[in-house]
């Protein structure tokens, strides 16, 4: 009995399984597909009336095959069509909320959607910002709500002079605008920042609330917690300007960051409106303004409102307040306390580079005699470097160096080393007259070997200035040059040894640098090539070349530079050698034009006291010296004999001439 209606259940199973299935197959062959809503969807002449409107029904079968709902179907959406025969007309809208029940409960709550529920005309749906057959997803760059289109997605609506502005109170006019024109448009739109802020960063996508609820993500409770989704060191880079702890014990005391920063129009400005410039010049344009110090001088608090309206503080916009942080409006005055200035705060780098420089060092030390950032830049009359009264204009950075560094100034008094009167050597260099007499703009200054910032001693191994700095500090200019001297055989790349290598300045000097041409430079070229290549040098002169530029003229003679090369010296047996088999001959026809092959046998630095290197000479020279020698010796001791024989034979010719006489 027991089998029995086991038996049954089954059979009743299997039974209920088999309907299921069968329904099952019913539903997906009675389903219409893409297909066959495409053929007729796209027709382009498919329209329907609507309240006297002409509705468009086709669909871009392409577009939509693209789209992120391609894969789902179209009954997915527009349920109703999911029937055997031709659908229903009219159908129901698309609900959105079907699939995306969460995004729709947000939009629901939201600006938009309060207005979509009031039947606002103007009130997007989910089709304006997505659109409807074609939606892609917020990666894809053709979508409307990737991040480089979303503002023109906006902008649709919120764009001036748009039926939705024209018929709604927006308190801010020129939305886009501004947005354009901030850091933020202009990080989107001229550098193409795709991590830079646009109206979706701020209000979100969905939950666009106005700024009076305390649910907008731009309330004031709430606008900083959204400004650091990408400013996340908030805290940290406004320590110049709020104290740390107000962010968290007392956050109604610091300003919003809208309220220096404009919402739409976001520059790095601040205090535009509460501490401007105009408020700060009420006492400051005073000229008898002073501030008495501690020790009883007076300090002079006086601005020079010509000289900061031609700033070029004053051209970015950057107000007082920028760089004179510590004001308090508790305090009258406002700046009453507020300390020196700090320039890192915007020029954090380069005051980084001069705290570890020479200058930098000596200043935190409260050495009076450091330079700080004012003494080279000004103060209120700050100009940038391309301004050419500015002091740091490629023109004037030698006298602006020489007011300390000048003979006789102060940092010249204590400086202890070999070098002394910079400024005349250099005023009379190559450097110094090309950019004091022919005005040539790109000559070296002082800030192009020392840098502006990181001035260290020439022993320093950061230096510039460095013996293993040099070259690459003058490759900034002469980079054609550099480059053939570090593939020379005095380079440390080619050249493997212990060995003190020449750099630039060994030959070149640092300040008092000629022209490679006069004879002055050539005149010295012996004198430097001999300080590591003595022998070479004493050999030199043994020959013609040498003997000849000894002579009146003589800076005209082959000089060691003339031969060997000037910054691409290689030893004769490189193919690149100019002294090399294949360029000896063209090498000396640059001064003896009928040079050929047997001409360069010439031995340009033989001499007979190297027994090793020219053994032929050597043995020559005394063999010959020898028999030179053994000649004179024979025929000296020979005359030497002669003489007392010579004066007898005259005795006695004069004898017989005397008995010959008598006789």
């Amino acid at each position: 009995m027991l089998k029995v209606m086991e038996k049954q259940c089954w059979r009743k199973f299997t039974l209920f399984v088999f309907v299921l299935l069968l329904t099952c197959s019913a539903q997906n062959a009675a389903a219409l597909t893409d297909e066959e809503c495409l053929e007729c969807h796209t027709d382009p002449d498919l329209t329907v009336e609507v309240d006297g409107r002409t509705i468009q029904l086709t669909v871009d079968a392409e577009k939509y095959m693209g789209s992120v709902h391609a894969d789902n179907g179209c009954v997915s959406c527009h349920e109703e069509a999911d029937v055997d025969d031709e659908h229903p007309y009219p159908m129901a809208p698309v609900d959105c909320s079907n699939c995306h029940d969460g995004e729709a409960e947000i939009f629901a709550r939201s600006l938009h959607g309060q207005a979509l529920e009031k039947n606002d005309p103007y009130a997007p749906r989910c089709s304006d910002c997505h659109s409807k057959h074609e939606i892609l997803s917020s990666s894809d760059k053709n979508s409307p709500t990737y991040i480089l289109n979303v503002p023109f997605t906006c902008g649709r609506c919120h764009q001036e002079g748009s039926p939705m502005t024209l018929t709604h109170n927006i308190p801010k006019k020129n939305i886009l605008k501004n947005f354009s024109m901030s850091i933020h448009g202009e990080g989107l739109y001229r550098k193409g920042l795709t991590v830079t802020a646009v109206c979706t960063s701020c209000h979100t996508s969905h939950n666009v609330l106005p700024h009076t609820d305390p649910d907008s993500t731009i309330s004031r409770q709430n606008v900083v917690k959204t400004c650091m989704k990408c400013h996340a060191n908030i805290e940290e880079a406004h320590t110049k300007i709020v104290r740390g702890e107000l962010w968290e014990t007392e956050p109604h005391k610091v300003p919003a960051c809208v309220e220096c920063h404009g919402p739409h129009q976001a520059r790095r400005v601040l205090y535009e409106d509460s501490l401007n410039d105009q408020f700060c010049l009420r006492c400051h344009a005073n000229k008898d303004l002073k501030k008495v110090m501690a020790n009883g001088d007076e300090k002079s608090l006086y601005v020079n409102v010509d000289d900061f309206e031609h700033s070029i503080h004053k051209e970015k916009r950057i107000a007082c307040a920028k760089c004179h942080v510590n004001v308090d409006h508790q305090n009258n005055p406002v700046c009453k306390d507020s300390g020196k200035v700090d320039c890192s705060i915007c020029h954090a780098q380069v005051v980084d580079l001069y705290n570890k420089s020479t200058h930098g060092i000596k200043s935190a030390k409260n050495d009076k005699n450091a330079p700080v950032c004012s003494d080279c830049h000004g103060s209120h009359n700050i100009m940038a470097k391309s301004n050419s009264e500015s002091p740091i204009f490629p023109r004037n950075i030698p006298e602006l160096c020489a007011t300390c560094h000048r003979e006789g100034e102060k940092a010249a008094l204590r400086y202890t080393g070999t070098q002394h009167d910079i400024i005349m050597h250099y005023q009379m260099s190559i450097h110094g007259r090309g950019l004091s007499q022919s005005g040539l703009m790109v000559s070296a200054t002082c800030t192009n070997c020392h840098t502006a910032h990181s001035m260290l001693p020439s022993a320093d191994p950061e230096s510039s200035v460095n013996r293993n700095n040099v070259i690459k500090a003058c490759a900034q200019c002469h980079l054609g040059i550099a480059e053939k001297f570090s593939a020379s055989i005095h380079s440390s790349l080619v050249s493997k040894t212990n060995k003190k290598l020449p750099v630039c300045v060994d030959c070149h000097t640092s300040h008092a640098i000629n022209r490679h041409d006069t004879a002055d430079f050539r005149g010295m070229i012996l004198e430097e090539c001999g300080t590591c290549h003595e022998h070479e040098t004493d050999t030199y002169f043994e020959t013609y070349h040498g003997k000849a530029s000894m002579l009146s003229g003589g800076e005209k003679t082959a000089k060691c530079s003339d031969c060997h090369g000037s910054h691409d010296i290689l030893p004769a047996y490189y193919s690149e050698s100019m002294l090399n088999r294949r360029h000896v001959v063209e090498t000396c026809r640059k001064c003896h034009p009928g040079s050929n092959r047997k001409f360069t046998g010439y031995l340009t630095h033989a001499t007979h006291h190297d027994r090793h290197k020219y053994p032929y000479l050597y043995y020559t020279f005394w063999g010959m010296t020898g028999l030179l020698l053994g000649t004179f010796a024979f025929f000296g001791i020979h005359t030497l004999f002669w003489i007392p024989r010579s004066f007898r034979e005259r005795f006695k010719k004069r004898r017989e001439h005397s008995r010959e006489n008598i006789l």
